[in-house]
């Protein structure tokens, strides 16, 4: 026969109360600073809850209160430097300001978001910061609905009419058409992620209008469009030979460009390999422009010019204001902002 013992037990505010022989009231007022118990019993208590291990249970903590101290946050991926760069900083806000963070990832699935948006509400949480899908449906209705304070980072969602903060993606890709037009190129491909998000569509519409602007008419033979894997569970975010084979598909049909700009910096990796295959050498053949300043961008060769992206700025502003939406003192909204990226030029722009 099996005797059967007790695991693993929680230890509770009782649990210090009956080893000191104190109500669990007094322990309860000592623990969190309240007025009505003297020094020396406030630090023995304390000493006690120590010894034993003792963590207050925020969650049951927040039934009295109203408020888990708790911010929700909704992300597509991780596997984006710019979404690790983001949360990292949102955590780091938040916990000095007395807030813990619920994590949670959509993986660029609509189902996936509505369950995400779901168990933030139940859990409780104080406010969410999201990065919506964009995808048919829009589970977020449902946290305005529940009077919960949202707000969006990087895409947007118009009709919410909540509160979003962004890169300035129009003005960045600007940035970079200008730049290789200023270095003498005419045929300017732009290499993107084939995925209908706002973020996309903007550097788009964003590059149209650079080339007309300096009479260069576009068409769809300036586009290549690289198979999005956000989509595919589990799947790599980005890979360099997605854009290898795009890209390997343009220069087999004998067509050099001047200049390929990239929707980020992993796609680099394999227009470089796709360009060094053929001979073709950058910045001399041709110039090339990445997005997002990854770690491993000014160690290729020749080192990536690329767009460095405003993920703090982004993370903080977002991070403040909802913070004062929790606590009532934010001004009226929705507001709206956006932060300029910064062009990094290295020697693939160079000659």
């Amino acid at each position: 026969m099996v005797r059967k013992t007790d695991g693993p037990r929680r230890r509770t505010l009782q649990d210090v109360a009956d080893a000191l022989g104190l109500t669990a009231n007094t322990v309860s007022r000592a623990l969190n600073d309240k007025p009505g118990v003297s020094a020396a019993t406030r630090a023995l208590i304390k000493a006690e809850a120590e010894r034993i291990g003792y963590v207050p249970n925020v969650h049951a903590r927040s039934l009295v209160l109203g408020s888990r101290k708790t911010i929700g946050v909704i992300l597509t991926d991780l596997a984006n430097p710019f979404f690790n760069d983001l949360v990292s900083e949102v955590e780091e806000l938040a916990i000095n300001s007395g807030y813990t963070l619920l994590l949670l990832l959509s993986d660029e699935d609509p189902e996936r978001e509505q369950v995400a948006v779901e168990t933030a509400l139940r859990s409780g949480v104080d406010g969410i910061l999201g990065v919506p899908v964009q995808g048919r449906s829009n589970p977020w209705e449902a946290v305005t609905r529940a009077g919960v304070p949202l707000v969006l980072m990087a895409r947007e969602l118009p009709e919410l009419g909540v509160d979003l903060y962004s890169n300035d993606n129009e003005a960045g890709r600007r940035l970079t058409v200008e730049a290789v037009i200023d270095r003498g190129a005419r045929d300017i491909v732009l290499v993107e992620e084939d995925l209908r998000i706002s973020t996309v569509t903007h550097r788009v519409d964003s590059f149209h209008r650079a080339l007309e602007a300096h009479g260069i008419p576009f068409d769809s033979s300036r586009m290549a469009l690289v198979p999005s894997r956000r989509t595919a569970r589990g799947a790599s975010l980005w890979r360099g030979e997605d854009a290898y084979r795009v890209i390997s598909d343009l220069l087999d049909t004998g067509r050099v460009p001047d200049a390929f700009l990239v929707g980020n910096d992993y796609f680099a990796l394999g227009l470089y390999a796709a360009l060094r295959e053929r001979g073709l050498r950058v910045p001399d053949d041709v110039l090339v422009i990445g997005w997002g300043d990854y770690p491993f961008s000014r160690f290729l060769d020749p080192p990536l010019s690329t767009l460095r992206l405003p993920a703090l700025d982004v993370a903080r502003r977002a991070t403040s204001r909802l913070l004062a939406l929790i606590d009532g003192t934010a001004e009226p909204g929705p507001v709206t902002e956006y932060f300029a990226p910064e062009l990094v030029l290295r020697a693939s722009t160079h000659r």
